[in-house]
């Protein structure tokens, strides 16, 4: 690899898409320390301004930590749908699109993954999903857990499609429409009412029912659109903004 016939910026990300390559070789699992500096810059044949850039561009997507310090370094990390929800939220914001276009897109989204999730979802799924179910019933009156255990309860779902691909992007889009951050507020019978569409959802999941999953999760989320269109048209229609 030659930095005389590549521009830096390319050599980095070339760089970094070879570190990648190289964790995935080892086996490197979340925790473990990458190589140090000097064996890096041997290995990749590459000025130290290089590599770290490589390694900071790394470290933007979520798949590294830098640690600081002596015996610090680079440290593999698990990444997750914040990196996705900020590009996604970067370029939204500059078309000016408005939040109905994330509403839009889990309409779509979430009753195709509800129907994988159907035939694919194991034993063990299927009971995290349920004490999902009752930790939100038991702490009902609490808006934080609420929140989360709602997040959660979709994400279950997401992975448990077995498609990779939609776990990240509804990882991605519920962090983008967390209601929390955007003004939206959900009183106590909203609480209720959405635990016991989550409960519908996760009879049919239970059921092995791929149709049933997607119709229950297209009417849970055609609940939330009226709802947040009712109470928050100023919300559905005000531009996305990357915060």
């Amino acid at each position: 690899m030659s930095q005389t016939t590549l521009r830096p910026q390319k050599t980095a990300l070339l760089v970094a898409q070879q570190i990648v390559a190289d964790i995935q070789r080892r086996g490197n699992v979340p925790g473990d320390r990458l190589p140090p500096e000097k064996a890096m810059l041997e290995q990749y044949q590459i000025g130290r301004g290089t590599l770290r850039e490589s390694l900071r561009y790394l470290e933007l997507q979520g798949l590294i930590s830098l640690k600081p310090g002596p015996g610090g370094g680079p440290v593999v990390e698990k990444p997750t749908g914040i990196g996705l929800a900020t590009v996604i939220s970067l370029l939204l914001q500059m078309e000016n699109a408005p939040y109905r276009n994330i509403i839009e897109a889990r309409g779509s989204l979430e009753p195709a993954m509800s129907r994988l999730a159907a035939s694919r979802m194991t034993d063990d799924e299927l009971s995290s999903l349920r004490a999902n179910l009752d930790r939100m019933l038991a702490d009902i009156d609490d808006p934080e857990v609420f929140a989360d255990a709602n997040q959660e309860f979709h994400d279950i779902i997401a992975h448990s499609s077995g498609n990779a691909l939609f776990a990240h992007m509804i990882d991605a889009l519920t962090g983008i429409l967390d209601g929390t951050s955007i003004g939206i507020e959900y009183p106590e019978h909203r609480r209720l009412a959405v635990h016991q569409a989550h409960t519908r959802i996760y009879e049919t999941l239970a059921a092995h029912d791929p149709v049933a999953a997607a119709d229950a999760m297209r009417e849970h989320i055609g609940e939330y659109t009226q709802y947040i269109e009712a109470k928050y048209p100023e919300v559905v229609e005000a531009p996305i903004s990357w915060t």
